[in-house]
């Protein structure tokens, strides 16, 4: 750990190069991420320490620690953040679904079409939406500041056969987590879901406990599944990987207007380095999986629109079941059709 932390520094420093003044630190940012120095996450607590010790000309400091020394899951880290012994961390939306179940909009399947319409759609109104509501379900002390990437989309992935159509995962034992939206997906689509804990998820593609899992590119060639045995993918897209960046609530209050102003600009960049960093780093992955022999399915646009009909009673029953469900589905379903009436009209006017 005591490495890791001194890469970050280091890494930090050559960064801000001599842009940093002498001016005394008026705040301190604890800053903490469940992964390692070759995540997307990473990636955005890097760009956001620059961004915010640079542009509060030091009067802000942020510290990074990278894996599990303040916190191991999201449960406990979220309370870090609730009590204030955590000022940042980031989450996925089933690492956060045991305290604000709405989060899960985000695994709603085959809703963003692609890297624009979802960039548009989490810069914009609904994450404030989601802002508002985390606010008030965790007594104005976790505050959602932005929502980034985390590993790209979503993808059906197995060891037993190519997937071109709902009817081909029918049987299939898919791993998900222990949240509940992504095993009705499963479920609906005709495969069984088995929740797996991610360290424990090689061993269980190996020994056949399951037969596939929901996974981005570069996580799956990170963990190196194809060795144990993953050979099919088909890039259906399903999810996009949302992460979501949270904060405690009264140290961001507690700063002045200029450095809360700092501080929202640095979660700006962070959310574009996230944006860009997955779609760097899965170029070499897809090459490397066909590379091992793996078997890369990209589905027509009638096929994807098959799996999409196949899912559609996920919709139903997300808003029939899930606390707060029907509002933040409503706010999803809004911002997703104003991102692309918008990149509508930007193609019209570029492509003339």
């Amino acid at each position: 750990m005591l490495k890791g932390l001194t890469k970050v520094a280091l890494t930090a420093a050559l960064l801000a190069g001599s842009a940093m003044t002498a001016a005394a630190q008026d705040f301190t940012i604890r800053a903490t991420a469940n992964s390692n120095e070759n995540d997307e996450d990473y990636d955005g607590l890097v760009v956001f320490k620059n961004h915010v010790e640079n542009a509060s000309n030091g009067r802000i400091a942020v510290e990074l620690f990278i894996g599990t020394q303040l916190c191991s899951g999201g449960a406990e880290c979220l309370q870090g953040v609730s009590d204030g012994s955590i000022d940042v961390f980031v989450t996925t939306s089933g690492g956060a679904a045991g305290i604000f179940p709405y989060v899960q909009v985000l695994d709603l399947p085959y809703l963003m079409s692609d890297d624009r319409v979802a960039e548009h759609v989490l810069s914009g109104d609904f994450t404030r939406t989601m802002r508002n509501m985390a606010l008030e379900d965790s007594g104005d002390t976790i505050r959602i500041m932005t929502i980034g990437n985390t590993g790209g989309w979503r993808n059906f992935a197995n060891t037993q056969r190519r997937v071109t159509q709902p009817s081909d995962l029918e049987g299939l034992k898919i791993r998900t987590v222990v949240a509940d939206l992504p095993q009705e997906l499963v479920k609906v689509l005709g495969a069984s879901p088995t929740p797996i804990s991610w360290p424990e998820l090689f061993t269980s593609i190996q020994t056949g406990v399951v037969d596939g899992s929901k996974n981005g590119i570069t996580d799956i060639m990170g963990m190196k599944f194809p060795d144990a045995g993953l050979k099919y993918l088909t890039l259906d897209g399903h999810a996009y990987m949302g992460a979501i960046w949270v904060m405690n609530n009264a140290k961001f209050m507690d700063m002045p207007e200029d450095l809360r102003r700092v501080v929202v600009d640095g979660f700006s960049a962070l959310q574009q380095a996230t944006f860009a960093s997955p779609k760097r780093k899965s170029i070499q992955a897809y090459e490397d999986f066909v590379a091992g022999g793996g078997d890369l399915y990209v589905p027509t646009p009638e096929e994807k629109a098959a799996f999409r009909d196949a899912a559609a009673p996920v919709f139903d029953w997300f808003q029939a079941n899930v606390d707060g469900g029907p509002e933040i589905f409503e706010a999803l379903m809004k911002a997703v059709a104003e991102a692309e009436a918008d990149l509508a009209a930007e193609y019209e006017a570029d492509l003339n």
